[in-house]
């Protein structure tokens, strides 16, 4: 770590859309073609809070074209970024495990970034844990209950903040909606939520879409994540029952064949206070059409006393642009035009979302701060999300048993999922 313990060293762990916006030897087709987390890293240096930046992949044979990727879609555009960056393994190395030799470069008090595929999360944010590194995951923090309890215990023992990214939290209509909800709505009845990206995606996921995850871990998070938030202390999941579409991922070359298009998870939420019932039906899909937006995402959320419609994907604003298709986009999410040639996307909730851990992870650091005050809902820690994973695993598990529901069990207080059964009828 810096000498200087207003700055922090960062590892970001994974090299793919989301950290570099590079795919496939060039930018990714989607919305993020410069990258979120490096672009934001290099930022955070250059407002001195971070000092250095490491990144770790896979593949080290792709780093010169990440490299010149970077430089063209950052250090080009932006004033005042330094692209300094330590990368694992070498440049002509693939090792799957160079996390590890990586994580033993930083010190206690670092902080990893994990962006990998969902299968990874758990061995490589332990391996970051034990070394007493704070760490932020991508959602799915990790895939079964199992590991989440296991990764929240050594968080504690080792005193660490771990945390999933789920940037929706900060995005202004998603958190205006969650507190109108529970101030004003009464009981948990009802939500109705959607997801989706186009069908090209699949080329950037191909190396594990059906394999080792789908798209419920994928993108049903987001809206899982949100009624946790929503409802916590108010409501639980106690039963989830999930269906699939298939028949279009498992035509794209490199797909498997039982990938499905499409999820829907059936959960059933039981309100604390009285027992009632609320149903929650969460869908996503990696097979829409290209269109005006990468992802649609909306919801409708009903309680005992109102509702609220939310549509992230338009918020009124169009571009038409020659040599580019007609597009809604959203800039509270990611502001890649600069202002008088700096960056300056720092209100967005793409960027928000790693600042304010970053932020965290300084004032714990400095003493400010201890980790247990951040289980407020001010940042979705691993200790307050057990309820989303366990969502995620019954509904993949309900998936392979044909759609036969599965009920989540409780510890005494009521709150915390500690297991997952089929259920009988």
């Amino acid at each position: 770590m810096s000498d200087d313990n207003s700055k922090i060293d960062v590892l970001m762990v994974g090299t793919g859309e989301y950290t570099t916006g590079y795919v496939g030897g060039t930018a990714a087709d989607s919305d993020k073609g410069a990258g979120v987390v490096a672009l934001t890293m290099f930022d955070l240096r250059r407002r001195n809070k971070v000092s250095r930046v490491g990144m770790c992949g896979v593949n080290g044979k792709k780093f010169p074209g990440i490299r010149a990727h970077m430089q063209a879609n950052i250090g080009d555009v932006y004033a005042g970024m330094d692209l300094t960056c330590d990368t694992f393994p070498d440049d002509t190395t693939t090792d799957p495990f160079a996390y590890e030799s990586a994580v033993e470069t930083y010190k206690k008090g670092n902080v990893a970034v994990i962006f990998t595929p969902d299968d990874t999360h758990f061995d490589i944010a332990m391996k970051c844990v034990k070394h007493g590194m704070h760490v932020m995951v991508t959602k799915p923090i990790v895939q079964t209950l199992e590991h989440h309890q296991a990764l929240a215990k050594a968080a504690r023992e080792n005193n660490v903040l771990v945390a999933v990214e789920v940037h929706k939290r900060l995005d202004p209509f998603y958190a205006d909606a969650r507190d109108r909800a529970r101030a004003d709505l009464g009981n948990f009845q009802y939500i109705y939520a959607y997801m989706s990206q186009p069908k090209h995606q699949l080329d950037t996921f191909k190396a594990w879409a059906g394999k080792s995850s789908d798209i419920s871990y994928y993108l049903n998070s987001h809206h899982i994540d949100w009624s946790e938030w929503v409802l916590a202390g108010m409501a639980r999941p106690v039963r989830v029952t999930g269906t699939a579409s298939t028949g279009v991922a498992k035509k794209k070359e490199g797909i498997v064949e039982n990938c499905e298009d499409s999820i829907t998870l059936t959960v059933q939420w039981e309100n604390l206070d009285d027992k009632s019932l609320g149903c929650a039906v969460y869908t996503s899909s990696w097979v829409a059409p290209k269109s005006d937006v990468h992802s649609q995402q909306r919801f409708f959320y009903m309680g005992s006393k109102g509702e609220i419609n939310v549509d992230q994907a338009h918020r009124g604003c169009t571009v038409a642009q020659d040599g580019k298709p007609f597009g809604n986009v959203n800039p509270l999410f990611m502001k890649y035009t600069p202002t008088n040639g700096v960056f300056s996307g720092q209100h967005c909730y793409g960027v928000k979302s790693f600042e304010n851990f970053i932020d965290a992870c300084r004032a714990i650091n400095m003493g400010e701060a201890k980790v247990d005050d951040y289980n407020d809902g001010s940042l979705a820690t691993v200790h307050t999300t057990l309820q989303g994973t366990a969502i995620l695993e019954a509904g993949r598990m309900s998936l392979d048993a044909d759609g036969q529901p599965m009920d989540i069990f409780y510890d005494e207080a009521g709150l915390e999922p500690v297991g997952i059964k089929p259920h009988n009828f």
